[in-house]
């Protein structure tokens, strides 16, 4: 029987254009790198990122609203960025990243975040918008 070392990390493979859409999401998104790079380590409950202690926390660029900030995170889930939190009582309001998510993150580890150019906003908002595939 071979054995298998769990110790080492398995890295997924996405599709490109997977990528790409969780990418723009992400760089398009309220959010500041400070609230994933929280959730590498740990979830994020949904009223420390809503409201006022969203940019206490420097989680958020603006204050959002507790729906608001739910549509926001529910769409990082949608591309696959983001996963909500489950425990034994079933979901919960927390999140945290997905393997994409931390693929992502990593990514930008020591660097700023990246800016969105008009052209990213308007074809993110056109996904969103038409909930397309691509």
């Amino acid at each position: 029987m071979p054995i298998i070392d769990s110790s080492t990390p398995k890295a997924f493979s996405y599709p490109p254009i997977t990528v790409e859409r969780a990418r723009r999401s992400l760089i398009c998104s309220p959010f500041h790198l400070k609230l994933f790079e929280t959730m590498r380590s740990q979830s994020v409950s949904l009223s420390a990122i809503a409201n006022e202690t969203g940019v206490k926390h420097g989680y958020t660029k603006k204050p959002l609203s507790e729906l608001a900030g739910d549509n926001e995170l529910g769409w990082l889930i949608q591309v696959g960025v983001l996963r909500r939190e489950v425990d034994g009582q079933g979901i919960t309001d927390s999140f945290r990243l997905t393997p994409l998510g931390h693929q992502l993150i990593e990514e930008y580890q020591g660097k700023s975040q990246p800016v969105a150019s008009w052209r990213d906003r308007l074809h993110d908002t056109v996904i969103r918008w038409f909930r397309l595939p691509f």
